[in-house]
């Protein structure tokens, strides 16, 4: 029995079958990746992102009014750098809740500024969440602690962050609406290391 089907495998029709289907397989399977990453690269610049009127007219336009926008130094953020991790699960989980936002956009629910406030309490509640369940990984690819140098800062900046690097604190803990307006409910914002 193993004898004819071991002669049934090695027939050279056989072999050049499995050698057409692994090359095939390899080929499409190489094909999709390049072109599934080349569409998740594409999705992730802020040109994409702002094609959206929802984005442009809401979310980038309070973005151009920040620091992360202009400033003194010249270095501008992206919305990838704070909103898309940059490589592995987390970034496709990343794109794959990123069309929460898209259906929003196409069923009307984000798509006109008072839709847009009315939901903008859970829209940045989920991005709070998320960046301090990761330690504010985005925040932390440009920023750190240990790069920090104190003596130039206010003194109640530098006494502030000092007190969040020993208390193990995240940057989104002091830092929301750095970027965007707060939403409404939660202009007088509560964290242990306010600067009042």
């Amino acid at each position: 029995m193993f004898r004819r089907l071991w002669g049934w495998f090695t027939r050279p029709v056989a072999i050049w079958g499995a050698v057409v289907v692994g090359v095939v397989g390899i080929a499409v399977g190489a094909v999709g990746y390049i072109g599934f990453h080349t569409v998740v690269e594409m999705t992730t610049t802020t040109e994409f992102c702002i094609s959206c009127h929802t984005m442009r007219d809401n979310n980038f336009a309070e973005y151009k009014t920040t620091i992360h926008y202009k400033n003194p130094v010249g270095v501008r953020t992206e919305c990838a750098d704070c909103h898309v991790p940059k490589s592995g699960w987390p970034l496709y989980k990343a794109k794959i809740l990123a069309a929460r936002d898209l259906w929003g956009e196409i069923t009307g629910t984000i798509d006109t500024r008072e839709k847009f406030e009315k939901e903008r309490l859970w829209l940045t509640q989920v991005i709070w969440d998320t960046m301090k369940a990761n330690d504010s990984a985005q925040c932390r690819s440009c920023h750190s602690f240990e790069a920090m140098d104190f003596a130039h800062q206010k003194k109640a900046a530098a006494m502030t962050m000092k007190k969040a690097m020993r208390d193990g604190g995240t940057w989104i803990d002091c830092h929301k609406g750095i970027a965007h307006h707060l939403p409404v409910m939660l202009v007088s914002m509560d964290n242990d290391y306010s600067l009042e």
